[in-house]
């Protein structure tokens, strides 16, 4: 097999399909018969010169793929398969691989260097290959420029694979000399330049001692500063990617630098070439990033500037910084517009202009100002739409009080503007700054409201005017209306002013969504995502509005069913569509179910949704699935104990939502709507509780259901045991030992990132609800008796929890509450216990006394349960 696999990997890439599936089935069989042996065969492939570079080149991929893989379970797998290997086949494949770096083919090489990456991110961490990072080092300082070339390709992959800590700060010192010298002005070789410049990127992690050191962090700016000025453009681009990298790593050290920076990035974004121009303006974006988290962080509370680690870089260049962005926002490109992907000069300095905003607030006001009234109307269209975006981009961070004056100006003349402009680039803007509008500036100052009797009728026939313009503009005004209406939501119920224009909205939005080529710029996708935030936020007098617009979204979905689909493209158009007018229907469910007059009438088409509900379910799109289970859950919390009458039908596409580990959002939605059901029919669960138990109970015991989805699973235990009582008793013996067992993980988070913290804590809301729901559920149950072994472990998990210090809000205000649950249900059995335990006296005082008026509440019912519980 060894002696063809040359032929069989050049067959894999056949342009014959039945050549390339056998060729491909052979790889498969090879690799399960005998993995040593297929392994050893790809790396002799990938380290010899006289193989052809096609065969090399996937060998080394189909290496790659034997050590690593996207999803986590099948990587622990991986990981374990090649640490269980023979130590002679390891080593040959770990030789094999070290000497393709010195190959003359460059693909070869880099291959290589990936390939030894992901060996190196499997065996640093367990202290085995101690000797790669000294025989990669060797190779940098002699040997042919292209070996220097793969070996800092090479370390910098390792950097990029493994964690910091794997790697000792004498050898990340080695790296890093290895790396900066490789990126030198002395170094001779672009290649190698440019290979160590982004090994460096990866490297920056490493560096933390290295930047602590005054000389070696000089040493380190000094060489990075001087590539931005490299004559090869791949090397200047990588350069000040470091230097982007640089400034949110190493925020606090960049002081003695910043001037020089500003320097070498003005004068990139003034004068080089777009990728490195793009660059030298993410710099400015990411200072921006940083100051607005540390001012964030910090808000009103410091007294003295000198607590706060801000720099203020930003206000200090302002006065240069935003000419020089001003100026890049003339700098348009004809189409983009039209590409939704689109990202360029004019596009990069606008949205750093949009953060300068949001850092320094009411200060850039006047440096923007002149600007907007020296162009905005100007006969070139490059003037008036630079004029219209740098006005657009301003609108968050200056205060109400700055920007309203210009506001009511600015207003009429958009609006002007987006009917009348002769440029669609200009009207696409003005769309995206009215949008803007609306949403900062629309409901801060009810005293002074920007949008008047006097000029609503203006804004909306204009805006429902532009729905009719190209896909680009459309899809902005869309934008529009949607941060219009959304500013009403909160007013009182009879007094939006959008009322009179209700019907015509619906109307043009629908009519919209007809359009042949709302396909284009997301047209269709915005036009229903208004109309939902139309229908979410209306107020009751709009009511018989929306009753009619049901029959209307039901028919449209009964028609995807009809519609021929004969390409895949087709056919995704359909189940985008399906989900939009489920997320429509939904929205509509809610609204009208929310308030008792409405809800009669509109139960009628409870029916016909139902049925079309669980047709989407027949299509292969997890997005319609999503749309529809979330309507379904909408529909049962509206229609109550009367859902009972579809469950039999829709049992098996639940039990199917549970089971799909592999779309596991739909597993998510799937398990909330389980709880809504719950809430629907109560008891009337019952018959079905044994299925959706053992599903929820499979799911939590498997590896391979993604982790985000066991919180909301534990939250379900609380709903069915709210729903069915003491009928729970059953698989009481069943899901406390899982409820405890994931408590005790989720009350260590000593070491824990930012990610992991925010992911224990929503596991422990869900726990929490599991016993809130499980004690309420058995309350005044003559077997009330059944929980008190699981009630000493419960106080226990609340006073580790309370130990620890880190819960957030959610979480200490469902912890009191299962503290108050706990004394209710099991009265003076608990009371005993609750005067014991460490500290539910000083969680309770601490929640009696807190800011959130939420805890406070939660905390008052605890205690009135708990003294009723000690006086019996």
């Amino acid at each position: 097999m060894a002696m063809e696999v040359t032929q069989i990997l050049l067959n894999a890439q056949a342009v014959d399909s039945s050549v390339r599936n056998h060729a491909e089935e052979n790889l498969k069989q090879f690799q399960e018969q005998n993995l040593p042996s297929f392994l050893l065969s790809l790396a002799g492939e990938l380290a010899n010169d006289e193989k052809p570079a096609e065969s090399r080149k996937l060998a080394g991929l189909i290496l790659k793929n034997a050590l690593d893989a996207k999803e986590h379970n099948r990587k622990l797998e991986l990981v374990q398969r090649w640490l269980s290997l023979d130590q002679t086949v390891k080593a040959h494949v770990k030789a094999c691989l070290l000497k393709t770096l010195t190959s003359p083919a460059l693909e070869a090489r880099s291959t290589a260097s990936q390939v030894i990456a992901k060996v190196a991110s499997i065996e640093l961490p367990h202290k085995q290959w101690p000797e790669l990072i000294e025989a990669l080092l060797s190779n940098t300082h002699q040997l042919p420029a292209h070996t220097r070339q793969a070996t800092l390709e090479t370390l910098g992959y390792i950097c990029e694979e493994v964690s910091p800590d794997v790697i000792e700060q004498a050898q990340v010192n080695k790296i890093l000399t290895a790396v900066v010298q490789g990126m030198n002005a002395s170094e001779s070789n672009n290649d190698v330049r440019l290979a160590a410049t982004r090994a460096l990127y990866n490297a920056l992690g490493f560096a933390q001692a290295n930047f602590s050191n005054d000389m070696e962090r000089d040493y380190i700016m000094r060489v990075v500063c001087e590539a931005t000025l490299s004559p090869e453009l791949r090397i200047r681009q990588a350069a000040f990617e470091c230097l982007v990298a640089i400034s949110s790593t190493y925020y606090e050290r960049l002081a003695p630098y910043i001037q020089d920076i500003f320097n070498i990035t003005a004068k990139a974004i003034k004068e080089d070439e777009e990728p490195v121009a793009l660059q030298a303006v993410e710099f400015w974006s990411s200072i921006c990033d940083e100051e607005i988290d540390i001012l964030e962080e910090y808000g009103g509370e410091f007294s003295g500037d000198s607590d706060v680690p801000c720099f203020y870089f930003v206000k200090q260049a302002l006065p240069a910084l935003v000419p020089l962005l001003l100026e890049t926002l003339l700098k348009q490109e004809e189409d983009q517009d039209q590409d939704e992907g689109a990202w360029n000069i004019a596009m990069a300095g606008g949205t750093c202009l949009g953060l300068v905003a949001r850092t320094v607030g009411d200060d850039v006001v006047p440096l923007v100002m002149p600007f907007i009234e020296e162009n905005i109307a100007k006969p070139d269209w490059r003037q008036r739409e630079a004029a219209t975006y740098a006005f657009g981009s301003i609108l968050e961070g200056p205060s109400p009080d700055k920007l309203m004056p210009l506001v009511n100006v600015a207003l009429t003349f958009m609006l002007n503007a987006l009917m009348n402009d002769p440029n669609n680039h200009v009207k696409d803007t003005t769309a995206w700054t009215l949008g803007r509008i609306f949403e900062f500036m629309h409901v801060s100052i009810s005293e002074t409201p920007i949008i008047t009797q006097a000029n609503c009728q203006q804004i909306m026939t204009v805006l429902l005017q532009s729905m009719n313009d190209v896909p680009n503009v459309a899809e902005k005004a869309c934008g529009a209306l949607y941060f219009l209406a959304q500013g009403y939501e909160d007013v009182e119920q009879s007094s939006s002013p959008l009322t009179p224009f209700f019907q015509d909205i619906i109307q043009a939005l629908l009519n919209v969504t007809h359009r042949a080529d709302s396909g284009e710029s997301r047209l269709r996708t915005a036009a229903y995502e208004t109309l939902n935030e139309v229908v979410r936020c209306s107020t009751d007098d709009t009511a018989p509005i929306v009753l009619q617009l049901v029959p209307v979204i039901i028919r449209e979905l009964d028609q995807t069913f009809t519609a021929q689909c004969n390409s895949s493209e087709e056919r995704e158009k359909r189940n985008e569509l399906q989900g939009l007018l489920c997320g429509c229907l939904q929205v509509m469910i809610q609204k009208l179910g929310s308030s008792e007059p409405t809800k009669s009438n509109f139960l009628h088409h409870a029916d016909q949704m139902m049925t079309l509900f669980l047709r989407v379910f027949g299509s292969k799109s997890a997005t319609a699935h999503e749309e529809a289970m979330l309507a379904i859950g909408a529909l049962a919390y509206c229609a109550g104990t009367d859902f009972a009458k579809y469950m039999q039908e829709f049992y098996k596409y639940l039990e199917m939502g549970l089971q799909d580990f592999e779309d596991y959002q739909v597993c998510a939605i799937t398990v909330g709507v389980v709880g809504d059901i719950c809430r629907a029919l109560e008891g009337g669960i019952l018959p079905y509780c044994d299925g959706i138990m053992t599903q929820l109970l499979k799911n939590l015991s498997s590896n391979q259901l993604h982790r985000s989805v066991k919180p909301p699973i534990f939250s379900c235990f609380g709903d069915i045991a709210l729903a069915i009582g003491e009928n729970f008793e059953k698989y009481l013996v069943y899901s406390m030992p899982m409820l405890q067992g994931a408590a005790e993980l989720s009350v260590n988070t000593s070491g824990a990132d930012d990610d992991m913290i925010e992911y224990t804590n929503t596991l422990r809301n869900g726990i929490l609800e599991a016993y809130s729901g499980i004690f309420q559920g058995f309350k005044g149950s003559a077997k009330i008796q059944l929980l008190m072994p699981f009630a000493p472990h419960v106080l226990q998990f609340l006073d580790s929890l309370f130990m620890e210090k880190d819960m957030d809000d959610v979480v200490t205000k469902t912890a009191i509450g299962v503290l108050g649950d706990l004394a209710d249900t099991l009265g003076s059995n608990a009371g005993i216990l609750i005067q014991q335990s460490l500290s539910s006296k000083d969680f309770l005082n601490e929640c009696l006394t807190s800011d959130d008026h939420l805890i406070k509440e939660s905390a008052e019912w605890a205690k009135l349960a708990i003294s009723r519980a000690i006086s019996f």
